[in-house]
């Protein structure tokens, strides 16, 4: 069975590796400033970055989540961001994914935000197919500009 806990103090090793394996999964290298800061903005009671992560039944951490709250010009209420979601591909299918989501949707209603949303990878196959399962796609194509 999956358990989700919020991240801790004492959970910055496990993160970091979970966090690392994320990182390679999407090809990007971070420099370790922003990896500090990522995980100080998860501890941190008054940002609006949230993170957990899932356990297996030996306790070890298995997967994580963080998301993020914004004001929106289509609601009274916030949205809910689901920026990052990883689970260490020898617990993938375990349902950590699946818990891992649930668990920012219970957050998201029970803090008034009026919908969760995120990107994937068009080739990110595997957990699309996850996602297909619990929520809707929005039929819009992402762009950026990087600064």
């Amino acid at each position: 069975m999956v358990t989700i806990t919020a991240v801790t103090p004492a959970d910055r090793d496990e993160w970091g590796r979970l966090w690392a394996g994320y990182l390679e999964f999407y090809e990007t290298d971070l420099d370790e400033a922003t990896t500090d800061a990522t995980f100080a903005a998860l501890l941190d009671p008054t940002s609006t970055v949230h993170g957990a992560l899932a356990r297996d039944e030996a306790g070890r951490a298995i997967g994580l989540v963080h998301w993020l709250t914004h004001a929106a010009t289509w609601s009274t209420a916030d949205y809910c961001y689901l920026e990052d979601l990883f689970v260490a591909p020898d617990a993938r299918v375990g349902g950590a994914g699946r818990a891992l989501i649930a668990h920012v949707h219970e957050w998201a209603a029970g803090h008034g935000c009026a919908k969760v949303y995120w990107l994937t990878a068009e080739t990110n196959q595997v957990a699309r197919g996850l996602y297909d399962r619990v929520a809707s796609r929005s039929g819009f194509i992402h762009y950026q500009i990087s600064l």
